[in-house]
């Protein structure tokens, strides 16, 4: 059901247990407004958190949406929603609070569930971070080889924007190794993915790049 959906169902859930007598009527009740708390938490916090990379500034209701998504997910049984909120917790702690230690269980578990439910967007997200947290750690393999299962996940789902951020982030680290002709070919690769998809932001990462590859 969608959002509106939700909202009906729950107002029909009151109706059936204040004047139908039902007593368990607001149980469905319920689950449907946790279904739609959720929902709406991760969509805030995903909002707050792209306000951040424009700002560099944390929001303080970035964190608590996160944790509310994960909460009400968990509850529901909802795996997929909760692998999202998972991913976005890690991000949170990762990229805002510069905090690997706390991040990298959370994309851990993000990476496993989306795994078991067959999740491959949300998987070649997590697997990107985890690939961040390796090479921060200075494992430069481990960390190589999860970006290039992001790359391969987003170019096998056609999503083009987030593919050439993946390539991007393979030519920065095939330059910090000295491959450069690799970067450069990588490079290349990643503009023509952003251009496609009219990917405009990550067309400025590129450029921005480019200076320095």
């Amino acid at each position: 059901m969608n959002g509106d959906e939700r909202l009906i169902s729950a107002s029909e859930s009151y109706e059936n247990a204040v004047f139908g007598g039902d007593t368990t009527a607001t149980e469905t009740g319920h689950h449907d407004l946790d279904s739609l708390e959720a929902d709406l938490a991760l969509a805030r916090g995903r909002l707050l958190h792209a306000d951040f990379l424009h700002r560099r500034e944390e929001d303080p209701a970035e964190l608590p949406a996160f944790e509310r998504a994960a909460e009400l997910y968990a509850r529901l049984g909802d795996a997929h929603g909760q692998s999202q909120a998972l991913f976005w917790l890690g991000c949170f702690h990762q990229v805002v609070r510069d905090d690997a230690d706390t991040a990298r269980p959370l994309l851990q578990r993000s990476y496993d569930i989306a795994r078991q439910t067959g999740d491959a967007l949300t998987l070649s997200y997590a697997v990107r971070h985890l690939g961040f947290a390796d090479l921060e750690a200075g494992d430069a393999e481990a960390g190589r080889e999860k970006l290039e299962e992001s790359a391969r996940l987003r170019r096998e789902l056609g999503f083009l924007p987030g593919l050439a951020a993946a390539q991007l982030a393979l030519a920065q680290l095939a330059f910090e190794q000295g491959r450069d002709d690799e970067a450069a070919a990588l490079l290349a690769e990643a503009r023509e993915a952003a251009a496609r998809s009219r990917a405009h932001g990550v067309l400025a990462w590129i450029d921005a790049a480019r200076v320095r590859i």
